[in-house]
This record gives C-alpha cells, structure tokens and sequence, in this order.
C-alpha cells in the first residue's frame, strides 16, 4: 500500500500523477483511492511468496507536490 498527502488543494493532481505511474511489472490488481486532506492511497495486489519479495514500487513524487514523505506498507492476506 502507497500513500502520499498532497499539498493543499492538490490532491487531484496527486490523484493523477499516480494514475499515470507505470511500474516494471504488471500487479494481479490496482486500486487508487482519495481521502480527506488531499491524500491518495494506492493499493496493489502481488503474487509473491512472502512480505519481503522483491516488487516494484512507485516512487517518491515531486517534493513540491506532498507534504510530507510517501508512507509504504506490506500486507499479506490472512483469510
């Protein structure tokens, strides 16, 4: 999971910039949310053997457009 807070006002282009981010490999499924105070959380979903599998990632944007640095985590599915 990536999410990253916008600078005020800016979520939709922060929305978009994710949208538009193209990673080395193909997630089995992608999901781009917004939140309240321009955030915007992206959600992808791997086939990977365990939490430490090597995947690709987004990457940081534009300093000028978050507030603060991107938060990552690793889930894996219990159920």
């Amino acid at each position: 999971m990536w999410e990253a807070r916008a600078v005020t006002g800016r979520g939709g282009e922060l929305l978009e910039w994710a949208r538009a981010q193209t990673l080395a490999q193909e997630p089995l499924r992608r999901e781009l949310l917004r939140a309240p105070q321009d955030r915007v959380l992206v959600i992808t979903w791997w086939e990977a053997a365990d939490l430490a599998a090597d995947l690709p990632e987004l990457p940081e944007p534009a300093a000028d457009l978050i507030t603060r640095p991107v938060h990552r985590w690793r889930f894996e599915s219990v159920s």
